[in-house]
């Protein structure tokens, strides 16, 4: 059973349904997703899978379900074994219901190509997944990836997050999630192209040697708080560009 959603503010609200949800959550823009504790750690052991509670994987999966694309960094695919994009079945209905593909386009940044041809990301992707990398790892591995992803190359050494946006939303992929990793928000934010941060704070002290959820250096930027939903506990955290 998922767990229970209740708004908090800025209406109260209990026992949120997936359909509430997913109204507040707007239309096109580019939102960043991300998990933490009450003392900023973003992962546990390693991983950020290990602090995502059952109201954060609830909230996760309808985020998966707004959205037309699911950005994420090279990095964060491996640490988190991330497999072919697939949303359940209820999250399917809906998307083919509100006229959108059944699952969202997988798009990955990676500056060097360090992905398996084999994985199921790429051998089993319901919707062509789209890679963004360089000229250079196109040139020495690019052919590894022919007929099972799309290729989105820039110029330099490094993918900007500017030209990351435009060739999504180029493509009509409007409705953009990027789960991480912590560089690539660094990116993103650099570019000053991040619309919106849902973040879920999970009420557990995990101290270590974790890291933040952004890593970069960019100007301080104010964002506008939302919306707060609650679930034993756990706080899930709506941020929008303060304009």
């Amino acid at each position: 059973m998922d767990a229970e959603l209740d708004r908090l503010w800025p209406q109260a609200a209990p026992g949120l349904s997936d359909e509430e949800i997913l109204e507040a959550l707007d239309g096109p823009c580019l939102r960043m997703n991300f998990v933490s504790s009450i003392d900023g750690a973003v992962t546990r052991d390693g991983h950020s899978g290990g602090l995502s509670g059952a109201a954060d994987k609830r909230f996760f999966g309808l985020l998966r379900r707004w959205s037309d694309v699911v950005l994420v960094a090279a990095g964060t695919v491996r640490t988190e074994g991330y497999a072919d994009m697939r949303v359940d079945e209820a999250s399917a209905r809906w998307r083919t219901g509100h006229g959108r593909t059944a699952h969202p386009v997988f798009a990955i940044v990676t500056g060097s190509l360090d992905l398996d041809p084999e994985s199921p990301i790429f051998t089993a992707a319901p919707e062509r997944p789209i890679l963004f990398t360089t000229e250079a790892a196109v040139a020495r591995h690019g052919a590894r990836f022919a007929g099972l992803a799309e290729l989105c190359v820039t110029s330099g050494t490094e993918v900007d997050g500017s030209a990351i946006a435009s060739a999504l939303r180029s493509r009509g992929l409007e409705r953009i999630l990027c789960e991480g990793g912590p560089a690539l928000f660094g990116s993103l934010l650099q570019a000053d192209v991040v619309d919106e941060l849902c973040l879920t704070v999970e009420p557990t002290l995990e101290a270590g040697d974790a890291g933040r959820i952004a890593r970069g250096r960019i100007p301080s930027r104010a964002m506008r708080l939302v919306s707060v939903l609650q679930s034993e506990g756990t706080l899930l955290l709506r941020y929008v560009r303060a304009r």
